[in-house]
Parts: structure tokens; sequence; C-alpha cells
């Protein structure tokens, strides 16, 4: 019986143990179901909002709860944004990040560039630079050209070489700063740009030639230099017609629409080729352009002769040919046509001829010849013994005393006035390199040649003051460019080439193994200071050579210590050694081979080659640098064009300023 309840009792657990069981595997396929369900949704979920976003190439594995995002981004920001994005479809703490990055492409190395601002106040530096460079040598040497004005370094720096050309960059920049009291200079190692404000036009001229024959090799040179309007006193115009054809002697307007309006009535008189035509100061009245339009065409109708305009005073000189009723006719329109400010005189005169000697016996003459070699001799008559004292002194003080030899005679049957035509010529002949004056009672003759495209203007001014209202005088006068200081400066190759020619001439020799320059040598020393002097605007490299005989060492220690012979061999001859380097090669560099006697002689020599701004100041940037691009067939980049101070004006246009060189004070026509 007890037997039987025991057996009753475990045959009544067997259904619920199996209950149990069933519920538990129940449990886990549903739990099963519900994972795999939650880890699809949330893979779905994440990939979609990926793809809506752009970022396919990720790949999203889930386990459980935790979704793994893989594949290679292809840089750093777009593996955060893709990270980002997966996190705002699930938790993103459920987010294991195994995505992997590419290598990303070497940064692109910045464009370093400076902006200097020079004026009385100081000098100012902002930009780029690289971290390399010597930042306090340049902050030392802005502090010298700025001499007592202060230093603003504005400048940022940045871990990257330095590019090709970009110390010679800056310091032909600081160079040219020193020029230039008030400019702004850009700087980028190919390319400097200068905006400056010179002191007159001479001036701006000379330092276009100067800086751009100094610009370093390949780096292009922008300039923009600007000189102020001058004061023209007197405000002149002078027009001829001749033989020759129609040309300005003198040509002044106050403003460019003033001067288009003058140049192109004398296009439509026939004016071909270029003309100067300064715009300054000083104008008369603001109708002149109107006045000096009207005069031009009026000479025109008549067909030849001279318009003198000096500042509200015309005078109209025909041609002697011309008829009587023509000229009548065409003065008479013209003086209804003319503002009220401006006063014509017009003169037909009689034929005019020169004898040139001062010894005619019909028309009485003064002449005075200048020749190239500055000789002056003084022929002619001259009123009293008073006058002919004053006018001697007057060419001795022009011309110097050892010039002048005179050779006057008195006629005291001089008209009035004779004396002060007769000093307005000489000092007009004094503007000449070479000429001849001739002075009768109604014309004044001046013939001769300048190295001054100026010249003639000033002459027509100074003798429409000094002689005048209805003073009729003739000017021939030719530029020769060869008699221009400026225009006549070698150029930087002609410098090296001069100098090297001397050199090949004869050598400057040394004793061997010594430092000494021989006795002989001097002589070509003395020759190649003196070429110097033409160039001390143009930056040299003295190379010493040697040939290889002897340690390499040695030979490259002696090679420096010649060439700093020869360069304190220049300097105790007086001249300007600041545009000149050293730098001893030893045996680098040979000419010839070593291996006999001719060979090693040509070797062991002094040669010039043209320099880079770095190389002449000595920095990194000197000669031997691959950087510095210095050798013998260095070449200057003269970005500036021609350097010349005009501005150039096309026929019926408005101006057009050259964009290299541009002026407020002169400006060139162009046909």
């Amino acid at each position: 019986m007890a037997r039987y309840r025991k057996s009753l009792r475990l045959s009544s657990y067997v259904p619920a143990a199996g209950a149990m069981a069933a519920a538990c595997v129940v449990c886990l396929i549903a739990a099963g179901s519900a994972v795999t369900a939650i880890e699809r949704a949330s893979q779905a979920d994440v990939q979609r909002v990926l793809t809506v976003d752009g970022h396919d190439w990720v790949d999203v594995t889930v386990d459980g709860l935790i979704v793994g995002l893989g594949g290679t981004a292809p840089d750093e920001a777009t593996r955060f944004r893709a990270l980002t994005v997966a996190g705002t479809a699930v938790d993103a703490a459920r987010i294991v990040d195994q995505m992997s990055v590419s290598h990303p492409d070497p940064i692109e190395p910045p464009r370093f560039s400076i902006e200097i601002l020079r004026n009385d106040d100081g000098i100012a530096l902002f930009g780029l630079i690289p971290e390399a460079m010597d930042r306090a040598a340049l902050i030392e040497r802005a502090g010298q050209i700025a001499g007592g004005g202060t230093v603003t370094d504005l400048m940022e720096t940045a871990d990257f070489p330095q590019p090709q050309g970009w110390r010679q960059a800056v310091d032909y920049s600081m160079d040219a700063l020193a020029q230039l009291p008030r400019s702004k200079i850009s700087v980028a190692a190919d390319r400097v740009a200068i905006t400056a404000t010179t002191e007159s036009t001479q001036v701006k001229r000379r330092t276009e030639t100067q800086l751009a024959s100094l610009a370093p090799q390949g780096v292009r040179l922008d300039l923009n230099l600007s000189a102020p309007r001058p004061v023209i006193a007197p405000f002149t115009l002078r027009f001829i017609i001749d033989e020759d054809g129609p040309r300005f002697d003198a040509c002044s307007a106050d403003t460019d629409q003033a001067r288009n309006r003058i140049v192109a009535a004398a296009r439509e008189a026939g004016l071909e080729g270029t003309a100067l035509c300064t715009v300054g100061l000083g104008v008369p009245s603001t109708r002149w352009a109107e006045a000096a339009e009207r005069v031009i065409l009026a000479l025109r109708e008549i067909g030849a002769g001279s318009v003198t305009m000096s500042n509200a005073d015309i005078t109209l000189v025909a041609a002697d040919t011309t008829p009587q009723d023509v000229f009548d006719r065409v003065v008479g329109e013209l003086e209804n046509r003319l503002p009220d400010v401006f006063a014509l005189y017009s003169v037909l005169p009689e034929p005019v001829e020169i004898d040139g000697t001062g010894d005619s016996l019909t028309i009485p003459e003064f002449v005075a010849t200048k020749s190239p070699e500055g000789l002056v001799q003084l022929r002619g008559r001259i009123t009293d013994e008073r006058a002919r004292d004053a006018v001697e002194s007057f060419a001795k003080a022009r011309f110097g005393t050892a010039s002048v030899s005179p050779a006057t005679r008195l006629d005291e049957n001089l008209p009035e006035g004779w004396p002060i035509r007769v000093l307005s010529g000489l000092e007009a002949l004094s503007l000449l390199n070479n000429g001849v004056l001739v002075v009768q009672p109604d014309f004044l003759s001046i013939r001769g040649i300048t190295g001054d495209e100026g010249a003639p203007a000033e002459i027509s001014r100074l003798l429409s003051e000094r002689l005048g209202e209805g003073a009729d005088y003739g000017l021939e006068i030719s530029y020769d460019p060869a008699l221009d200081p400026v225009a006549a400066l070698p150029t930087p190759d002609e410098c090296v080439t001069r100098i090297n020619r001397a050199l090949a001439d004869r050598k400057i020799t040394f004793a061997p193994g010594s430092t000494e320059i021989e006795a002989e040598a001097m002589e070509t020393i003395d020759k190649v200071a003196e070429l110097l002097r033409e160039c001390q605007q143009v930056r040299m490299e003295i190379g010493g050579h040697t040939d290889s005989q002897g340690r390499e060492e040695m030979n490259l220690q002696l090679s420096q210590a010649r060439a700093d012979a020869v360069l304190n061999a220049i300097m105790a001859r007086r001249v300007l050694t600041s545009n000149l380097t050293a730098k001893g090669y030893g045996e680098e560099k040979p000419l010839e081979s070593n291996e006999t006697e001719a060979g090693r002689e040509a070797n062991r020599r002094i040669e010039f080659t043209l320099a880079v701004a770095g190389n002449a100041a000595g920095g990194e940037g000197a000669a031997g640098d691959p950087d510095a691009g210095t050798g013998a067939d260095a070449e200057t980049d003269a970005g500036a064009g021609d350097g010349t101070a005009e501005a150039a004006v096309a026929e019926g246009t408005d101006t057009d300023t050259d964009t290299e060189s541009d002026t407020d004070s002169e400006a060139e026509t162009t046909e």
C-alpha cells in the first residue's frame, strides 16, 4: 500500500516537469527570435541612415545589442561623420568603431607671402613665413631700414620647407624697401609686387632701372611706381609744323583728359609716333585744353610754323611763306574762338637767314658753340663792355672758366633787350650736351643733342618766360640715349661681360700658394674698379677658383682668401662694394682638365658672375646654393618692361595706364 502511494506521487510530477521544460524551450525560442529581430532592426536602421548620408562604404554588423561599424574611410573627418550618423539610429553606447582610415594625401604646403608696408612712422610686416626662416634677422634688417621708426611684426609661421626662390625674393624686397620710404611690397617665392611713391619723375625712372636690373632670376617683378605731379611754371605748350613734320617741343596738361584732347588735336594735325606730354600743376585756366586744341588746328590750317602757349599768352608764328590772306583769316577766326582768358599774339615774319658765324654784315648775330667735350666758344656782337663782362661771367659760371673762349665784339646799335636774349640763349645751351646758339634781333635758334628727353620742353619754357610775348625762336634738338645717364647704364649682363673681358685680357695673378695680388696685376684691378663704377647697382659675385693640386680643403680656403683679396683691392680704390660678394670655390668648377699645366693655369682664376639678391646679402642663398641660381649664365628678370616712367595712351582712347609702371606726372603718347 505504501509502495503504491509513492508511485502515485512520482507520476503526478512528470507532467509538471514536462510542462516546465516545454515552457523553457518556448521562452528560448521566443528570446532568440526577439534578439534576431532587434539585431536585424538595428542593422537595417543603421545601414539606412548611413546610406542616406552617403556612407555606403561602411560595413554594419550586429551582435545582440552591439553594433559594429567596419570599412575603410577616405579620411578621418569622414570616419567621424559616419560614427556620428550611426549614433542617430541607435544608442551611441552600443556602437563599436571598427573602421579604418586610408592613408591621407600629403598636406599641400601653404603659399608663403609677406606684405610689407613702409611710411614715415615705420615698417609693418604681416603674412605667413616658413618656420625655418631667420625671423629675427629679417626684423633686425627692417629696423635698420626704418631708422628711428617702429617695426611691427604681425607675421605667422608654418612648419613647411622654404619654397625655391623664397630667400632671394625676401632679400631683394628688403633691398627695394630701403630705397622706397613710402611703399607697399608683396613678396612671394615667384613674384614681388612693388607699389611706391617717389620724389620726382627723375627719381622714379632711376629707381625703376635699378630695381629691374637687380631682380632675382625666376622672380616676376611687378613695378608700380608713381611720382607727384610737378608744378610747371610757366605752363607751356609748343607745337611745330615744319619740313620734318608736326611735333611737340613742349606739352603740358592739367589732367589726363586734357592731355588726351591735346594729343588728339596734334594727331589730327598730322602728328605720328610718340610724344611726351607732362601732366602737372599750375594751369592758368581750366580751359587750357580747349585753347590748345584751337591753336594746334589753326596752325594745321596755316600749314607751317609754330605756336607757343606760355601761361595765358599765345604766340603764333606762321611760316614766312604763308600767304597774307590765309594768315589774316586763320588768325581772325582763332581770336574769336579762344577762351577769354587767353591773349593771342600772331606774327607773319620776314624770311630768316642764319649766317651762324657772328660776322654777318646784314643781320647782327651772337653765336655760341658747345662741343661734346664741353668747350664753349663765344662769337658775334654784344652791346657794350658791361654787357660783355656779364655774358662772359655767366658763361664761365655755367660751363666752367677753363672751358669758355670769348671772341665777341662790341656793337652799340644792337636792339634793346639784346643782352637778355643772349643770356637766355646761353642758359638754354647749357641744357644740351653739345650744340649751337644763334641770336638775332627777331629770331633765336638753338640746335644740338641732349641726353635728357625733357630738355626741349624745359628750353621752351625757359625761352617763353625770358623772351616774353611774341618771341620767335626755333629748336632743333635731338635725343641721344647714349648720353642719358639712366638709359646709358650698362645692363647686368653687359657689366659682367665687360669685367670678364678685362680679366681675360690680363688675369689677376697671385704668387704660388699666396693671397697677395702680384704687382703686375694691379693694372687689371684698376680697370675692373673703373668698370664697376658704372655697375654699382648690379649685384655681382667675385669667384675664386684653383686647380686640383693640393688638398681640397686647402684649395677652398685659398680660393676664398684670394676672392677676398680682390674685393679688398677694389674697395681700396674707393669703389662702393655693397653690391659685391666674394666666394671661394676651390677646385669645384674647373674650366679645363687639371691633367695639363695649361688646364691648371686656366682653372686658377678670378671670375665675376651675376648674383641674385640673397647672394649679395651674404645669406643662405649665396652663390653655390642651387636655390640661388647664381652662375655665369644667370639673368635678371626685368619685369618692369623698359623701365620708363610714362603711361601709354592709344590714339582715340581714354587713358590706358601701363600695368607695369604708372605715373601721375608724365605720359607717353603712342600711335
